[in-house]
């Protein structure tokens, strides 16, 4: 969406808070011994005292209020009873959610506990390319050229990037125009970021993999050639010069 109103940020402002701090609360919450489905509920919970609704869920009936991927799943890992939180693992939590007919999104990849399976280096470059690349987005830049950005930032550090998962537009729906804010150069790509767009800019920090393959449960991915994949995500608006980064309260930065 394009904010043309005052009354569209503060929607907008209102639905990132719900999301980012969900984010916030499930990341402190998370420990060993602790199911995906019990910190799912926990974020449920969060989301539904601001009033907001699943944004998966509302979208494609996704089984769950939140995203949870554990180690070898990428991404839209479900929630499961089943699947028993450890030491060490490298967990990825996406939080959308509908607020008073605004969408807002976002993402973080985090160790938990001490970091004995060595994720922490690629938790951290997935963080700091992120910062770069939204740093680097005004009105009238290249989304092509933000992808070059993440893509050199991610080589330089000995890393890939997942080619067919991507950033979006996003406001008055999940997924919007432009639909396509890849994590590398795609040169037939010759939309530019438009200023008073609101946009999830995503990154997706690989080690071995290039593209993600869905599991036989039609939602978890994974990566081609196996690995690990760290993604953090902010929605922000673009600008002429800074953004506003409307999730800045998740402190994925931080």
């Amino acid at each position: 969406m394009s904010i043309t109103k005052e009354s569209e940020l503060i929607g907008m402002k209102k639905a990132s808070e719900a999301v980012a701090c969900t984010l916030k609360e499930m990341r402190n919450y998370a420990q060993p011994g602790m199911t995906t489905k019990q910190l799912d509920n926990y974020g449920a919970k969060i989301l539904s005292d601001f009033g907001a609704k699943s944004a998966p869920y509302l979208t494609y009936g996704f089984p769950g209020w939140t995203c949870i991927s554990v180690n070898n799943e990428f991404c839209h890992g479900i929630p499961s009873n089943n699947k028993i939180l450890k030491e060490g693992d490298l967990i990825n939590i996406d939080v959308s959610a509908e607020l008073d007919g605004f969408w807002s999104d976002n993402g973080c990849s985090f160790v938990l506990g001490k970091d004995i399976n060595q994720h922490q280096k690629l938790v951290e470059a997935s963080k700091q390319i992120l910062h770069k690349a939204i740093h680097n987005i005004k009105g009238g830049v290249r989304i092509s050229d933000i992808g070059h950005l993440i893509e050199t930032e991610a080589r330089k550090r000995g890393y890939k990037v997942i080619k067919n998962l991507t950033g979006h537009g996003i406001g008055r729906s999940l997924h919007e125009e432009p639909s396509n804010i890849a994590n590398y150069k795609d040169r037939y790509n010759q939309a530019r970021f438009k200023k008073n767009s609101v946009v999830a800019i995503e990154t997706f920090i690989s080690t071995a993999s290039t593209y993600a393959d869905t599991l036989a449960d039609g939602w978890t991915m994974v990566g081609n050639k196996g690995g690990f994949m760290a993604q953090h995500e902010h929605t922000i608006v673009v600008t002429d010069g800074k953004p506003i980064v409307l999730t800045e309260m998740n402190e994925i930065w931080n």
